[in-house]
């Protein structure tokens, strides 16, 4: 009998440590898992408040970055801005597809092609027209008069940019035929060495590039975008993004009409903050500045309207591979109705 009183002592005991050690185990495994939620949990808020944003050196957003108000107008939110620099539109879009951006500026034909190939993006602004500064260059000297004269002329421009559908809408003023010039697709760069070694006969191209080639190159504007194009910038959002931190896209917005308000107001500290960053020189600059109006437009059935007509006319071209509907890309709430 005492033998089994012990047996059943020591079995007792055995079973007490037993529990004791699973309970602790249990314990110390939720511990852990806690504290590794905790940690991914704060890891996941982190990255949540880092708003990445993309721009390009010659576009508004560089003024915004420059002046460094947004950083200072969110850092009390516990926003950290982190910026990436794109040389163009097409590759920021494409950041903006995979998730690598959270907010950009383009020009008006990017978002397009963005939008044929189902991007999640949205349009959450629009800027202010800059007809004046874009347009058709031709050498000094040049032949070349009128809009008919582009008939049977190689012709660069950016493929897919602004200054594809501004060439478009002036081959047509001029009623001539796409196929009846000789296109040469080339970006800024590769453009301005060919139009200064002649190996193209015109070219289409934007400010401050076309204020440098005035100046420096011997450049006639043969014609600029008044009447064939309104050429704006676009502000874009992930959706996710606008979904989630709808309040931080719309302090982005009023920070970029501050810097543009700034900008307006202030050419020569403008032209010197972005001589350096753009490499080109101060009086090309300023002709640039003087002959545009930086600022943001709301949203507006006329605005949709304008990207429609470029969308259209890219399809009719066989540019994109099918018919969009701009609209299914705007963000409603941003947008204003009549």
């Amino acid at each position: 009998m005492r033998r089994k009183k012990c047996v059943s002592l020591l079995f007792s005991i055995f079973s007490f440590i037993c529990i004791t050690c699973f309970l602790l185990a249990g314990c110390s495994e939720g511990t852990v898992n806690k504290k590794e939620d905790e940690s991914a949990q704060k890891k996941s808020i982190s990255e949540d408040k880092t708003i990445k944003i993309g721009y390009q050196k010659n576009g508004p957003l560089v003024i915004l970055k420059s002046l460094g108000s947004l950083e200072k107008r969110l850092e009390p939110m516990g926003y950290h801005v982190e910026w990436k620099e794109f040389t163009a539109g097409p590759a920021l879009l494409e950041a903006l597809n995979v998730g690598s951006i959270d907010f950009g500026r383009t020009g008006d034909s990017p978002p397009i092609f963005a939008q044929a190939a189902d991007a999640p993006f949205v349009y959450v602004a629009a800027g202010k027209t800059k007809v004046e500064g874009s347009g058709i260059l031709v050498p000094k000297d040049s032949e070349i008069k009128s809009l008919e004269d582009l008939r049977g002329k190689k012709i660069g421009f950016a493929k897919g940019s602004s200054s594809h559908f501004l060439l478009v809408k002036a081959l047509k003023k001029a009623s001539i035929s796409y196929e009846d010039i000789k296109p040469s697709f080339l970006q800024p760069g590769d453009a301005r060495v060919a139009f200064e070694k002649g190996n193209i006969d015109a070219w289409v191209i934007w400010d401050p590039f076309t204020a440098d080639t005035q100046i420096h190159s011997k450049a006639r504007m043969l014609v600029n975008g008044e009447g064939l194009t309104t050429d704006r910038d676009f502000f874009l959002a992930n959706i996710e993004f606008t979904k989630n931190h709808g309040e931080a896209v719309d302090i982005i917005v009023e920070e970029i009409k501050k810097s543009s308000d700034w900008a307006n107001s202030n050419h020569q500290d403008l032209v010197k903050m972005m001589s350096p960053l753009l490499k080109i020189d101060e009086q090309s600059l300023l002709m640039s500045a003087q002959r545009r109006l930086y600022g943001v437009d709301p949203l507006t059935e006329d605005i949709v309207k304008e990207q429609q007509e470029i969308a259209d006319t890219y399809f009719e071209m066989k540019i994109i591979p099918k018919k969009i509907n701009v609209l299914n890309a705007m963000d409603k709430e941003r947008m204003v109705k009549k």
